[in-house]
């Protein structure tokens, strides 16, 4: 027998029976019985505002999956290339696929001369790589005006193959301006991850070669980091895709939703907080802190996840690797002695507060030389692809512009009082 909800309306007795579809009931059918009265969710909380086949997640047993393929074989054995390809196309490419995918966003990392020397150069000196970002990318759509046509799909395609591959490099560039160090252009023959380091540190070589490990890393990072289902940033780009703006915009949008502390900026807070701790030797008296409500455990618990974050288990062990490169990062042991004190202590296991894959990427990314600003643009170049593969199955399910409801609680009609008067 199919799974159903009944709802009476006890105000004459009607009822209406609606059946529970993959996890949801249809608005549209509790609109038939109470048409004018609305959900009350503020932050979606508890609304499905959409259907997607990109991601799932099982909050309650820590399960992360990209077109039903675990994020833990997708970190041991894919690329981020890949895994881009797979998010925006369904199923994982053959080599064939692969390659041409590769060769396509390889030849595409460059960016036009007029972006680099009159628009980025136009900042000021101590300008945030993140707001030069979301600006870069904003501006993109004046480059590329045949965007707009968003319904062609070889040219949807090709702003597709732009926007992953100008990502790193705008990045890059941005990086490079805010830290007053020159421009560096893309090498072609280097891979993804490895070609954004050498955007970021190549110096006066003639080519620069990455660490092999911290290339992994990188690429690992980007994996993790590619989709997360319906968040802040993914739901802005749905929200501007959705009155068929360029996908330059809409990413930009997306971007700027990325750039609040609340969603990008929780691996700069973890930083942080270690930092204030100071040492390991004060973690017991800051645990104590934060039970009295002194001070709050950033980088653990999460809005979907009530179980351990399964993107924290891997990129756990991605630091390690990472620090055997760069050696440890002084706030590791710190870390460390946080996460064991907090899953050792009842009131944080009984709330679900279980570490999340903030707590660790922000030591990796500063262990390998980057600056904490750089950190939501770091979060920037991987989640593209995710925004991107949003945006396409929104406009494939022709899904209606964004436009919800709201309970007025403002004042009841008034008539208006001259000037004099009042």
């Amino acid at each position: 027998m199919p799974e159903s909800i009944t709802i009476t309306d006890n105000r004459n007795g009607e009822t209406i029976e609606i059946p529970i579809v993959d996890g949801g009931v249809s608005a549209a059918e509790w609109a038939k019985l109470l048409p004018g009265i609305w959900f009350y969710d503020p932050a979606f909380m508890t609304t499905a505002v959409t259907e997607s086949s990109i991601t799932w997640i099982d909050g309650d047993a820590g399960k992360l999956e990209y077109r039903g393929y675990p994020i833990e074989q997708l970190a041991e054995r894919s690329t981020y290339l890949e895994v881009a390809y797979l998010l925006l196309r369904g199923d994982l490419p053959n080599r064939q696929q692969l390659d041409e995918w590769t060769h396509e966003i390889t030849y595409h990392t460059f960016i036009h001369e007029n972006v680099r020397k009159r628009f980025l150069e136009g900042f000021h000196y101590d300008a945030h790589p993140m707001g030069i970002l979301v600006s870069a990318v904003a501006a993109l759509s004046t480059f590329y005006p045949e965007a707009k046509d968003i319904f062609d799909p070889a040219t949807r395609y090709k702003q597709i193959i732009r926007l992953i591959a100008k990502m790193p490099t705008l990045a890059a560039a941005a990086h490079r301006f805010s830290a007053g160090m020159p421009f560096v252009y893309p090498d072609n023959s280097l891979n993804f991850p490895a070609n954004f380091l050498s955007m970021m540190w190549k110096t006066a070589e003639p080519r620069f070669d990455a660490n092999p490990a911290l290339a992994r890393a990188v690429d690992v990072l980007f994996i993790l980091h590619a989709d997360h289902e319906q968040n802040c940033s993914t739901t802005a780009m749905r929200v501007v895709g959705s009155s068929h703006a360029d996908p330059y915009s809409a990413c930009a949008a997306a971007a700027a939703a990325l750039y609040g502390p609340r969603h990008g900026g929780a691996n700069e807070a973890v930083i942080r907080m270690l930092g204030s701790i100071g040492s390991v030797e004060n973690v017991p008296d800051f645990v104590k802190a934060v039970k009295e409500g002194h001070g709050r455990l950033q980088g653990f618990g999460h809005r979907v996840y009530k179980n351990y974050d399964p993107r924290a288990k891997i990129i756990r062990q991605v630091a390690y690797d990472v620090f055997d490169s760069t050696g440890k990062n002084p706030l590791l042991d710190i870390a460390l002695k946080l996460e064991e004190a907090a899953l050792g202590d009842e009131y944080f296991v009984s709330r679900k507060l279980y570490p999340n894959v903030d707590f660790y990427s922000g030591l990796i990314y500063q262990a390998m030389g980057f600056p904490m600003e750089m950190f939501p643009v770091l979060f920037a170049i991987p989640r593209t692809a995710g925004w991107l593969a949003h945006w396409v199955e929104l406009l494939d399910q022709d899904q209606k512009i964004a436009r919800p409801r709201q309970l007025y609680i403002g004042s009841a009609r008034r008539d208006y009082v001259p000037l004099e008067e009042r």
